[in-house]
């Protein structure tokens, strides 16, 4: 019997190959448009943008129920003696509250644990997790590495405009920029607590993108980079000038390059570039 689970969920966006290079399990949010509700991953992020632009309402997401919850769990205890699972930050889901409600059945062997970060911020949190059980770690080690890990990881994006983080409810500590950000382009962190803050803001989506690269430098100081990861939503062209950016600046090549997920897209809206980093 294997010894380790690690499960996530669909918002650390991680790309096809890196579910099946980590053995992750992840469990979909879900997508509201109207009455029609989707799994996320069941709509492409095409499809998704192209609803999105002629949705009469703006959708909406829903986390994972605790039922859901506890049929995986359920279904992977009987391949493995415990679970670690890596979820979307509880400043902006119910989706870490909804995992501990199933792991409290489940007689101590689910080990929930709160990113505080969101994307491919959480992926670099599961990819560090998936590399301490490929090499023998104990539960209590690897909780203790991740914890760590988080520390270490930085995740920064821009947004075409505010009205979708505002319109969901997710706006956080970058409310008091509503209304200042005509035809302005914010850049947004995600804190210590798992919350967004303002970083700055730019009047130009390419001055922003060479905003979050200065300001992630600052951040990372004299300290090495491990690893980099860019992704988008519905924005290919500025992505790819990130990943330039963020290459250059700090000489190590973006190992992850994807679009966000469709519920991330739900709360953010097209046009949003960011990336995800983990320092030593």
């Amino acid at each position: 019997m294997k010894n380790i689970a690690l499960v996530t969920d669909s918002t650390a966006d991680l790309t096809a190959t890196m579910k099946e290079e980590l053995n992750a399990h992840v469990i979909p949010l879900k997508i509201v448009f109207a009455h029609q509700e989707y799994i996320d991953g069941e709509l492409t992020a095409e499809d998704f943008y192209q609803k999105l632009a002629t949705a009469q309402e703006l959708p909406r997401s829903s986390q994972p129920s605790p039922a859901d919850f506890t049929a995986l769990y359920q279904q992977l205890l009987k391949q493995y003696d415990q679970v670690i699972s890596i979820h979307l930050s509880s400043a902006l889901s119910g989706t870490v509250n909804a995992a501990r409600v199933a792991a409290d059945t489940l007689q101590d062997k689910i080990h929930v644990v709160d990113s505080k970060n969101i994307s491919l911020g959480i992926g670099l949190m599961v990819k560090e997790a998936a590399r301490c059980i490929h090499e023998g770690m104990d539960t209590p080690q690897i909780l203790t590495r991740i914890t760590e890990a988080r520390k270490s990881i930085e995740t920064m994006f821009t947004l075409n405009t505010l009205e979708y983080l505002q319109k969901g409810g997710r706006i956080g500590k970058v409310s008091g920029l509503v209304g200042s950000l005509l035809n302005i382009k914010p850049v947004v962190r995600v804190n210590e607590e798992g919350i967004y803050v303002p970083a700055g803001k730019a009047r130009s989506q390419d001055k922003a993108l060479d905003q979050i690269a200065n300001k992630l430098k600052e951040i990372v100081g004299n300290r090495s980079v491990k690893s980099l990861a860019i992704a988008h939503g519905d924005a290919l062209d500025a992505a790819n000038k990130l990943k330039t950016i963020m290459e250059t600046t700090f000489g190590v090549p973006a190992t992850i390059f994807t679009q966000v997920s469709a519920v991330i897209g739900v709360h953010t809206g097209p046009g949003t570039v960011g990336a995800a980093m983990e320092f030593e």
